[in-house]
Parts: structure tokens; sequence; C-alpha cells
């Protein structure tokens, strides 16, 4: 049986057991068709993994089988014996650091002096669009304190390193897309604890400090490691460029369940509410970072990127910061939505710029 089959095959059973889970669903039995749902995804990412232009989706296809088992029998996810699952999310984000820093090297910051301006446009855009629009769709939710500070906690944190994959995709500014991820994320832990006092202080009490140190252990000493280890192994460790991409992904994918786990009750009772304004503050971060970029003059390509930039952030970290205030259940319900929502409309606007060659590269053939 060739492949293509076996993929056509996947996606027409997906289709059966989706239909099989609505009826479930609409005769009421809802609490007893997890299972249904887990197999759609898991069959609809093998349906994905045949057909190039469904391949950026297969990881967030994935991602949401893992969350519907979060959702039906959490308590495989909150812990084993006793101990707690959540413990685990800092040495993962870690690691997933150690791995950005392993890829990264001094040469990555060349472009702040060839592209000064796209730099600092970008930087400024993300740390500007996403708080302040996270900050006003946390105010208007009507939300419980601590799950609306999640909202503006996710808007507080950098991009992170999925947005360098989909600006390549999109046919963006690859090297801009690194350095405006690389300088917002060290400077993370000193502008991220200012505007989380700043703007969700009126939700939960935020230690500046303490958060400061915080972040600066999740992400500056790790990246630091990553970096001197590159340096010291340059070319001698190719293996590792290889597997890191796929540790960190399975890293975010435990990381999503464990939290969906730990917050369940409170994301049943809230999730249509939370997944609305999530995908909102997603989506403004795209439409305005492309915006304020074309405006200021930007071409075509660096807006592009710009856009990936602000409207894709680090999940990751924002569940831990979260998990280190002792309120993963609450305030990063918001970060782990986030994070499979934003590379599915990533993956979209991705693949619809992919096809478009961008208006300067046209102008600069003729």
């Amino acid at each position: 049986m060739s492949k293509i089959n076996i993929h056509s095959i996947s996606l027409a059973l997906a289709g059966l057991i989706l239909s099989a889970f609505v009826l479930m669903a609409w005769t009421g039995n809802l609490d007893r068709a997890g299972l249904l749902l887990t197999g759609f995804f898991v069959l609809l990412a093998i349906g994905f993994s045949g057909y190039r232009e469904f391949k950026g989706y297969i990881f967030a296809a994935m991602i949401f089988a893992g969350v519907v088992l979060a959702l039906y029998w959490p308590q495989y996810f909150v812990k084993i014996g006793n101990f707690k699952l959540t413990v685990l999310i800092i040495p993962l984000i870690q690691i997933i650091m150690f791995g950005m820093g392993t890829s990264m090297s001094i040469k990555d910051f060349a472009e702040i002096i060839k592209s000064p301006k796209g730099v600092l446009v970008g930087v400024s855009a993300q740390l500007a669009i996403m708080p302040l629009v996270g900050f006003a769709l946390a105010d208007v939710s009507g939300l419980p304190p601590e799950i609306a500070a999640g909202i503006v906690l996710i808007g507080c944190s950098p991009s992170g390193v999925a947005s360098n994959v989909m600006a390549y995709l999109a046919k963006a500014n690859l090297a801009l897309s690194i350095t405006i991820t690389s300088i917002a994320t060290l400077l993370a832990p000193f502008v991220t604890p200012l505007l989380m006092k700043l703007l969700a202080g009126q939700f939960v009490e935020i230690e500046v400090l303490a958060m400061m140190w915080s972040i600066i252990k999740m992400i500056i000493l790790p990246i630091g490691a990553g970096l001197l280890f590159n340096h010291l192994l340059h070319g001698r460790t190719k293996w590792l460029d290889k597997v890191m991409p796929l540790i960190s992904m399975l890293a975010i994918g435990l990381i999503i369940i464990v939290i969906t786990a730990a917050g369940r009750d409170s994301l049943l009772d809230i999730g249509g509410l939370l997944l609305l304004l999530v995908l909102a503050h997603n989506l403004f971060g795209y439409f305005l970072g492309y915006c304020f970029a074309r405006l200021v003059g930007m071409d075509e390509r660096d807006a592009r990127t710009i856009s990936i930039e602000v409207g894709m952030q680090n999940g990751g970290l924002a569940s831990g910061i979260a998990n280190t205030l002792g309120k993963i259940a609450t305030m990063g319900l918001a970060p782990a939505v986030f994070g499979p929502l934003m590379n599915i409309t990533g993956s979209i606007l991705a693949s619809y710029w992919h096809k478009k060659v961008p208006n300067d590269d046209l102008i600069n053939k003729e």
C-alpha cells in the first residue's frame, strides 16, 4: 500500500471518527467520547504527514490529541505516585532554551549592524503591541484575576523559536526573525517583570526582582550554556542540531499537557471564552505588527517578519513564569491555549505568504 493511500485513509477515518464524536456529543455522551476525539487528532496528524501543504499542522494536531487526553484523564498527567509533573516544567524550558543557545552564535547578532531599523522596529513592536493588547483583553474579559493575568503574561513574553520557522516558510527575513527573537528573549528577564508589574499588577501581586531571577534561570543561564557549548564544540555536534528541535517540540507538548491537566476544571468552565480571547490576541498581533512595520517604511519581507514575531509568543516561557509564581493552574492556562493555537494560525499565515512573492522582490526583478 502506498504512502499516499495510507495518508488518505487516515484522513478518511479521521472524518468518520469526528462524525461519531459529534453524534456522541449530540446525544449527551460527551463524557465518554475522549478516545474518539484523541483518535481523530492522531489520524489527522498521520494524514497531514503525507501532504506537503499540511505538514506544518502535524505538531498542532498531536498537541490537541495530548490536550484531549489531559482533559479526559487528568489524573495521569498531574502526578506519578507522589511526584508532581509540574516540577518538570522549569527543567523542560531550560532544555528548550539550551537548544536555542546551541543554534545561536555571535554572528546572529550581526543583523543589528546590517539592519538596525528592522531590529529596533521588531523588538519595540513586540514589547509594546502584545502587552497592551493583552492588558485590554484581560481588562474587559470578566475572567477571574489570575486567569486574566495569564493573558497579560503571554503578551509580555518574547517570541520563540516557532516564529523563526514560520518566518522561513512565509518567505520573510529569516535573519531578522532570529535576531529579534534572540534580543527579545535576552531582554525578557528585565522587561517582562516590569511590564507585568505595570499591566498585570491590578490582577495579581507581582514581585519584580523574584520574577527577574526566575526568568534569568530559565533563559540567560541555559542560553549562555548553549552558546558556550556551540563555541567550544562548533561543527562537532551536528547530531545535536537535528535532535534539539524534536526534543524542544516534545518538551513544549509535555508542558502544555501538564498545564491542561493541572487547570482542567478552570479550563472547562471558561475554555470557550479564553479560546476566543487568546485567538483575538494572536490575530491582533499579526495584524498590528504588520501594519506598524509598513507604517514606518519597512519593506514587505521585513513586515512579514515583524508580523510573525509580534503575533507568536513564547508560551513555554510564560508557562514557566506562571509555575514559579505557583499559579500554573490559573495564570498558566492562557499560555497553554496560546501555544497550539498560534502554531495553527502561524502555519496558515505562513502558507498564505509562501504562495505570494513579496512585492519588493517583484519590483527588484523588473
